[in-house]
């Protein structure tokens, strides 16, 4: 399959971007937090240090990668008219100029602020204020845009209370009228607040009613497995210790999940594993054509593949905006026109990159460094599979599973 792409995204004309990353944004207030064993209780003072702010959201975080690693992007979010939507604004204007020209000023109301608190060694916990992210619907993205685009992404619905109610009425509008425009679509997901509005909707439905649209579709294993399945999350992933996730993702899991959302109409399939790394799968090749205008040029390179990329070593500083960071490695990969194997070690790479700085971008380099860097033997943190029908391809670095056509 052998795309005409010039007038579509204006290859003559640089002011057109190539990618529109729309959904949640937010403004994010990282305290430094000097000891790992930290407790609030009543009364009790805890000593930080410095505080690092940045943007939050699949908006910021994934558009400003993809800026970085050279792809045109524009960013699509919203924000009311206060002290934080200026800081976003400055944030965004930062890293590009002009990154902040697409968000929407909602006046009446207040923009979406986190407190991220990501002590040494452990995990993250947030504080998260939805603001004007809860109000977003399908009348806030300009349709048109997108007839000069390659790439429309969406992200977080779960933190957009609009887009998941009425069994997800809003955001399977969204992607309907994104789709219709001929454009490639892209979700990403995030997790809900489980005691929240998110955490009692209806994901199945949801996904049941959206995904047809959805051409990538990039969840992590816990959004994923709580999201479709959540019996077996509450029976598993909610009582595993710390660290013993490693369990829980299995081959079989990962299959299993790769071929529900196949069949709900995905064409890619693409599961964030944190520390063990990336899951692809691929639709066949007769559905793969009809991916949009940023379908990959070799389609039968990509068609019913299973995949499963081992993260790089890196000194892990902070893991906020990791995901978004690996998702926009893997959609430059995409936009690049980069064999599958090489958009998994793309992703990778940039995930890794992100993780060394305790917040989501600075952490981010160039794609020309990036690749630099792996080209000069970055090491990766390969894992056995010790499981049937799975293979390790050396010069690729990545494992074959045994649904992948090349498998044979």
């Amino acid at each position: 399959m052998t795309l005409n792409t010039g007038d579509r995204f204006g290859s003559k004309d640089q002011n057109y971007p190539e990618a529109i990353c729309a959904g949640h944004i937010c403004l994010d207030l990282i305290p430094t937090l000097l000891d790992s064993n930290f407790q609030f209780s009543p009364g009790k003072l805890v000593e930080a240090g410095a505080v690092v702010t940045s943007t939050g959201g699949s908006v910021s975080n994934t558009g400003i990668c993809l800026s970085r690693l050279g792809i045109r992007s524009r960013l699509l979010g919203k924000v009311g008219d206060d002290l934080f939507a200026a800081a976003v604004r400055r944030i965004l204007d930062n890293y590009g100029d002009g990154l902040s020209e697409g968000l929407i000023v909602s006046p009446q109301e207040q923009t979406s602020y986190s407190i991220i608190l990501s002590p040494p060694g452990t995990d993250r916990m947030f504080l998260h204020a939805p603001g004007c992210n809860a109000t977003f619907n399908e009348d806030d993205i300009d349709y048109s845009q997108l007839h000069f685009s390659r790439l429309f992404h969406f992200g977080y619905p779960p933190l957009m209370e609009r887009t998941f109610a009425h069994d997800g009425k809003t955001l399977e509008a969204i992607f309907q009228r994104a789709k219709s425009t001929g454009i490639t679509t892209s979700l990403d997901m995030s997790f809900p607040d489980m005691n929240g509005p998110a955490g009692k909707a209806d994901w199945s439905a949801i996904l049941t009613r959206t995904l047809p649209f959805v051409d990538i579709f990039t969840p992590s294993i816990e959004e994923i497995l709580l999201l479709l399945k959540p019996d077996i999350y509450r029976s598993t992933m909610m009582t595993v210790e710390a660290g013993a996730l490693d369990n829980i993702i299995t081959p079989k899991i990962l299959e299993t999940l790769g071929s529900e959302l196949l069949d709900l109409g995905v064409k890619i399939v693409v599961i964030k594993l944190g520390d063990r790394g990336l899951y692809l799968r691929t639709a066949a090749e007769n559905q793969l054509s009809k991916l949009g205008i940023a379908g990959a040029q070799n389609c039968s390179g990509w068609a019913d593949r299973e995949l499963w990329a081992p993260c790089f070593a890196v000194d892990v500083v902070g893991a906020t905006g990791s995901g978004d960071a690996t998702i926009a490695g893997f959609l430059m990969g995409l936009l690049r026109n980069m064999p599958v194997e090489n958009c998994m070690t793309s992703a990778c790479a940039v995930g890794a990159s992100c993780v060394e700085a305790a917040d989501s971008l600075s952490g981010v380099r160039t794609w020309q460094e990036t690749s630099e860097r792996i080209t000069a033997g970055w090491p990766r943190r390969k894992f056995p599979i010790d499981e049937r029908g799975w293979g390790w391809m050396e010069t690729e670095a990545v494992w074959r599973g045994p649904n992948d056509q090349r498998s044979a």
